[in-house]
């Protein structure tokens, strides 16, 4: 293992309240850890309880059709402290829909989200397979949405050992020094990877990021619909 390249004193770094995707910055030796796909019994709750025992946060890229089946986990996550983003509905690959197919998709993803939440989720979303079209970016940002993109990608989703899934993500992440860190709640290789994984970030130096959306003031954001940015309703507005 690489010796100790960084001199952050704790795991848990700074908060960062965000507007935009360009207000991400992050200097060398931070990390966002950020988990997509869920949430997923049995794998959901243990990132959890692992994210509690270091005192970090994280953000959670959730689908539509994941939330709807487990509503619970939707709102434990929230109360367990941590950030939640959307994913689209169904994991669909928007650059292969219509303009607006697509919306719908992540329209519907966000309804559902929120639906399970009880409130408006955090303006935070990620294309699916990264798969986004200028029309598509275009849109959401002028819905006052945070394209949240991937420095670090696990590709926890190979059929791999944890240590392989942590030996290549840590090798990513010493050779850029920084980033946004791509996992999945929905892996048994990645609940079972994590503890290793984050003490040896400590051990490194590197500090944990906790992601957050800066207050979008008392209208709220656009709500995103198949059409485009539209007025905030009272169900999605977010304030």
């Amino acid at each position: 293992m690489p010796p100790k390249v960084f001199t952050h004193s704790t795991l848990a770094g700074r908060t960062l309240s965000v507007a935009s995707a360009s207000e991400i910055a992050l200097v060398p030796g931070e990390v966002i850890l950020t988990f997509d796909d869920g949430p997923r019994p049995g794998k959901t709750e243990a990132i959890l309880d692992t994210l509690d025992t270091f005192g970090i946060g994280a953000t959670f890229m959730m689908l539509g059709t994941s939330a709807e089946r487990h509503p619970d986990l939707v709102r434990l996550v929230a109360q367990r402290g941590h950030t939640i983003g959307t994913h689209t509905y169904d994991h669909a690959d928007l650059s292969q829909l219509s303009n607006a197919e697509a919306m719908a998709e992540i329209a519907a993803g966000e309804e559902a989200v929120a639906k399970a939440l009880g409130r408006a989720p955090s303006p935070f979303f990620r294309f699916p397979y990264l798969a986004q079209t200028g029309f598509l970016r275009t849109s959401l940002t002028q819905s006052n949405v945070v394209v949240l993109d991937v420095d670090i990608d696990s590709k926890d989703y190979f059929s791999e050992t944890p240590a392989r899934v942590m030996e290549r993500t840590l090798a990513r992440l010493d050779a850029r020094g920084s980033g946004i860190i791509l996992f999945h709640d929905i892996h048994a290789r990645t609940v079972a990877m994590l503890p290793d994984f984050l003490a040896e970030l400590d051990r490194r130096g590197y500090s944990v990021v906790r992601l957050t959306a800066k207050p979008q003031g008392v209208f709220g954001r656009d709500v995103i619909t198949a059409q485009g940015p539209q007025e905030p309703s009272s169900f999605l507005r977010l304030n």
